[in-house]
């Protein structure tokens, strides 16, 4: 694999993140896997819109230890043991999409309504990790738990992660799950 050419898809993506509204300043992450130990992870703390492809890093999946001196995003090990968990996906993106995190903050699962989205999730329901602080491996564990047997997991107060085989089919789930997160609460509206 290219790494250069990845930095740069990942790079790219970050920055759709923010034209498609799935993220808001620097909160969220992309990743796309190298291989079987690495994967290439957006930067901690820097704004979508500034980044460039050197900023893009390179990390193992097992020892959590990175190439040069700029700091991964702080949802590293959620990545990590994302890509350990479900080893067919290539790419993971961790959103704060705006449906998707309201139903997160309630802290339910969501039931997938419409049969299209649910062979896009992956599921009829898309399951919601208990609350856990962030960046701590009981987020990170109970993440990956949730996402065992769908495309998408809602993180209790903290937004959503989404994976696929592709970055462009990781995308399309993030979209998918922000209409049927809207048609859910749509849903429950009716029938209070």
């Amino acid at each position: 694999m290219n790494i250069d050419k990845i930095k740069n898809e990942v790079c790219e993506a970050g920055k759709r993140l923010l034209k498609e509204g799935l993220v808001a300043r620097t909160w969220g992450n992309v990743s796309i896997k190298v291989n079987d130990q690495q994967m290439v992870i957006t930067p901690s703390g820097r704004p979508y819109d500034e980044l460039t492809p050197n900023d893009m890093v390179l990390v193992d999946f097992y020892t959590l230890k990175y190439e040069g001196s700029i700091k991964p995003s702080s949802e590293l090990k959620l990545h990590c043991e994302v890509y350990k968990t479900r080893p067919h996906i290539n790419a993971v993106i961790h959103t704060h999409q705006m449906y998707a995190s309201i139903v997160a903050a309630a802290q339910k699962d969501v039931v997938v309504l419409e049969e299209e989205h649910q062979r896009i999730l992956g599921a009829k329901v898309i399951k919601a990790a208990p609350y856990a602080l962030p960046n701590t491996k009981k987020i990170t564990v109970e993440t990956a738990k949730a996402i065992e047997q769908s495309n998408a997991a809602l993180m209790a107060n903290h937004g959503v992660v989404c994976i696929g085989e592709s970055l462009e089919k990781t995308f399309e789930v993030a979209r998918t799950l922000e209409n049927a997160c809207e048609l859910f609460i749509a849903s429950k509206k009716k029938s209070a």
